[in-house]
This record gives structure tokens, sequence and C-alpha cells, in this order.
């Protein structure tokens, strides 16, 4: 009777399982057909076919995906809203102010979209992927670690960094057109490491860092799976896309930020909290070793690295793309260039100090630099939410659980904000010409309560190292427009790098046209 029974289950069981994928497909067919019918209005960026949607029309190439939501933006300007179906999954894309708005600026809508969960292997729940309750504890307990006296702190890696840099590139002056790219993302990684994990990585010194490369190529892999539906399902990735590619530079990403951590908790351990210890530079690993929750316990060494890849990641990857994106604004505007020039002039005169938090207060119109070239060039071009409930924007319903794309790319070119949106003019964003703009017309750091943590610190870092650059250095951009060939993964970059010419000040006239 024991073998009936066991021979007998075999069928149900397997009925039981068809009846229960019977149930989930129906349920998801249910909901897609339910979402088709609510969003219909909403003009579609080009023939939608059923289940497949618009995934197969989306291009491969990273630079030719790019070129493509810019022409998704040209072509529906003056479209409220406009859709796009990545197999059954809807995406609503946003670009104009008032779309935006009631995404960003609503504390309902604070979780990141299902394209985010392909960062999950490599940066875990941390602050950036995290939703619900886990951000919410994850971002009180550490906005404190970005206290202004915090900053001051960082200052000095800062410094040092940008010191390092310019010697590097005084190889490079009057010789004739470089990339600057990987120096400037190098000193970058230098000052998120001290900063980050108080260690001294010496990325300028080793310009094939293993580190770096594989946060590119990791880049790289998550880009091309988001724009792939039919990689989503982790067996097909694995078995028939770039899964054991995937799968072995996360090694060497986590082996690397998993030793860092060991050492220094086990470094304070040894030091335990002496005055001597409290004296030392701070490194924001520390704070998060001794950070306690709301009941007074420690992060676990998962949340911990969780959060230290994640600003390992967004704290060099961003803030080098916009020190390089300046540098060849910069170079292509040479009145531009003359205004900075003579702030730093009047600021430092002839010396060769280094800058003080004073100092950086005072460098109004560089401030202005970067702030332009975050609109023309933002180092995350777009982001996604998951819409939370049911919403009205502009006149149409969009149902829970689309997924919406904000092209900030683009919503920085809207010419009714950014007259000739094309052009780079700092003067945009003195203060007197910033009056009347709504806030929601310039997000380069986000909006809202998910905007980045760090975006004092990014600007603080691009000041100091740009200045450090043109108080040494008269920069020429050896590239027009057209050749950037910005290319859109999780970060905006120029193809091909940036490349210009240097030439040392001190061999050259310094003082510049009034």
């Amino acid at each position: 009777m024991a073998v009936v029974t066991a021979s007998g289950s075999v069928p149900l069981l397997g009925a039981g399982l068809l009846l229960v994928l019977v149930a989930l497909t129906y349920k998801q067919l249910r909901g897609y057909f339910k979402n088709w019918v609510i969003m219909k209005p909403i003009p579609a960026v080009s023939r939608t076919y059923p289940f497949v949607g618009n995934a197969l029309e989306l291009k491969t190439d990273a630079v030719e995906f790019f070129k493509q939501l810019q022409g998704y933006a040209e072509t529906f300007r003056n479209t409220p809203l406009v859709k796009l179906w990545l197999g059954m999954v809807p995406f609503l894309i946003a670009f104009h102010a008032e779309t935006v708005e009631p995404i960003v600026s609503n504390p309902v809508h604070i979780d990141k979209s299902l394209i985010y969960k392909f960062l999950h292997p490599w940066l875990g729940t941390g602050l950036l992927t995290s939703t619900g309750s886990k951000w919410r504890q994850r971002r009180k307990m550490l906005t404190p670690t970005f206290h202004f006296t915090i900053l001051q702190d960082f200052l000095e890696v800062m410094n040092e960094q940008a010191e390092v840099l310019v010697n590097k590139l005084s190889s490079q002056a009057g010789r004739g057109p470089f990339n600057c790219f990987n120096y400037v993302t190098l000193c970058a990684l230098d000052i998120i490491c001290e900063t980050a994990m108080g260690r001294n990585i010496r990325a300028q010194s080793n310009s094939e860092s293993e580190y770096v490369q594989s946060v590119y190529k990791m880049s790289d892999f998550i880009s091309r799976r988001q724009r792939a539906p039919w990689f989503w399902p982790d067996f097909t990735y694995k078995y028939f896309g770039e899964g054991n590619e995937h799968d072995s530079t996360l090694k060497t990403l986590h082996s690397f930020t998993y030793e860092v951590i060991r050492e220094r908790a086990q470094s304070l351990k040894l030091e335990g909290e002496s005055e001597s210890e409290t004296r030392k530079r701070r490194a924001f690993l520390d704070m998060l070793l001794k950070t306690k929750d709301e009941d007074g316990n420690p992060m676990s060494h998962q949340d911990i690295q969780e959060e230290v890849d994640t600003f390992m990641f967004r704290g060099h990857d961003t803030t080098a793309a916009a020190m390089n994106w300046a540098l060849h604004l910069l170079g292509s505007h040479p009145d531009v260039h003359h205004k900075v020039q003579r702030e730093l002039q009047e600021v430092f005169g002839t010396s060769e100090r280094v800058a003080n938090m004073e100092d950086l207060k005072q460098l109004k119109y560089l401030e202005c630099v970067i702030k332009e070239t975050l609109r023309l060039y933002p180092s995350v071009p777009f982001f996604a939410r998951t819409l939370c409930e049911d919403t009205k924007i502009n006149g149409f319903t969009v149902p829970s659980g689309t997924n919406a794309l904000i092209i900030t790319y683009s919503l920085h070119r809207d010419p009714r904000y950014f007259p000739e949106p094309e052009e780079f003019q700092p003067e945009r964003f003195l203060s007197e010409n910033t009056v009347g703009r709504p806030p929601y017309t310039y997000i380069p750091f986000s909006a809202g309560l998910r905007n980045c943590i760090g975006q004092r610190f990014a600007i603080m870092e691009e000041k100091v190292v740009l200045s450090s650059i043109l108080r040494k250095f008269n920069v020429k951009t050896s590239q027009t427009r057209e050749e950037l060939s910005p290319t859109a993964g999780l970060i905006l970059r120029p193809e091909s790098g940036i490349w210009i010419q240097l030439e040392k000040r001190d061999e050259v006239q310094t003082t510049l046209p009034i």
C-alpha cells in the first residue's frame, strides 16, 4: 500500500504544481491586460506588440541606446507623457518638470524600479537599492556621516590626492592631446577609498587597477541586462548570457571591499576608543562600524559591505565623470575658462597653499560651472522608480506598479527653462538667474526623499580637484561636441574618453584679461 501511495503522489504533485503555475500565469496576464487598458490613452514611443512590447527595438549598443532615448525625448518634447513596454512590464518615460514632480516629490513613490534588482548581487539592498522601512532606517542612520564637520575632515584627503593628480598631469603638459579620463577617475577612486574606507590604495600610481576595470565591466553587464528582458531570469542569464563573467567580476569587487572592512574592523578593535585614536583621520567605514540602530544593535558585516560597495561605486564614478565633462567644456569655452581662473586668482592669488573650506565657499563661479556641467551631462542620465499607487499625471491615470523612467539628460534640456539648452552658460546658475525656476527642472542628484545623500561631498570634491588643475594649467579641448559620443550605462561617459591639451600656467602669461 505504501508503494501505491508513493506512486500515486507523483501525478498529484504534478497536478498541484500545474495548478499553481496556471494560477500565477493567470494573475500575471490579468494584471498585464488591466494595465494595457488603463495606459492605452498614453502615447507609445512606437508600435507596441503584445507580450513583447517595444523590447526588440531597443538598441543593444550603449551609445546607440542613449541616442535612441534622446530621440524619444526630441520626438515627444511637446507630448505630456509617453510610454514604453519592456516585455509585459510598463514604463512611463518622464522628462518634463510637471511629469517628474508628482513622481519624485511624493513620499509614497520611493521604491526603485525592478531594473535595479540587477544591482542587488553587487550592492545588496543598501541605501541606493533598498526600499520601505529598511531604506528609511538606513537613511536615518547614515545621514550624520555626511555632517559638515566630517566633510571638513575629508578635505585633507581631497587636497592630497588632487596634488598627486596635478603632478601626474604635469608629465602631459605641452605634449599635445591626451585622454585625461582615466587620470581623473583614478584620482576620484583614491579619494573615495581613503575617505570611505580609510585605505590609500594609490590607484593613481596603478593605472591598471583591477578594481576600476571591474567596476566598468560590472556597470556594462548590468546596463545590458536591464535592456534585455529575456536575460532577466537568472537561468537564462547564466546559461545563455554573460552570467559567468558577471559572477567572476563580482567576486573581484566583493573580495576587495570585504578584505578592507575586515582589516579596518580588526584595526579599530585593537586600537579601542583611546584618545589618540579619536584624533586620527576619520573614514566613512569607521563610522559604519560604530553605528547602531534605534535598538542599539550594530550593523552586520553584510550591512556594512552593502553601504561600502554602494559608496565606492557611486562615490567615485559619478564625480569622475562630472569632472571630466567639466574639463572638456572649460577647454572648449575660453571665456568661461578665463572667468574661472580670474576667480581663482582673486581667492588664492599667487599662493601655492591648498584649498580650505572658506576658499571653497568663495568659488561661486566655479560652482556655477559644475552645476551647468551637470545640467548638460548629468552623471546619472536617467533613473527609475516604481509607482506604489495609482497616480494621475497630466490628466492620465498611471496604474500602481508602473516603472517611471526619468530621463534627467532630457529634462535638463527643456527650452522653456533653459533657453538655448545645448549652450554651455554657467551664468544660468547665478543666484539672480535661478529666481522663479521650478525646482524639478534640474535634478542631477535626484530629488525628494531619495535625493543623493553625498551631493555636498561630490560638489566639494569637484571644486577641490578642478581648482587644483586650473591653478596650474590652461586647458584646451581636442574634441568637438559631436566626437564625444556619450554612452549611457549606469553612468554617463564619453565613448572614447576626454581628450585635452594642457599648458603649464607658470610658462605662459598668468595675468588674465579683465
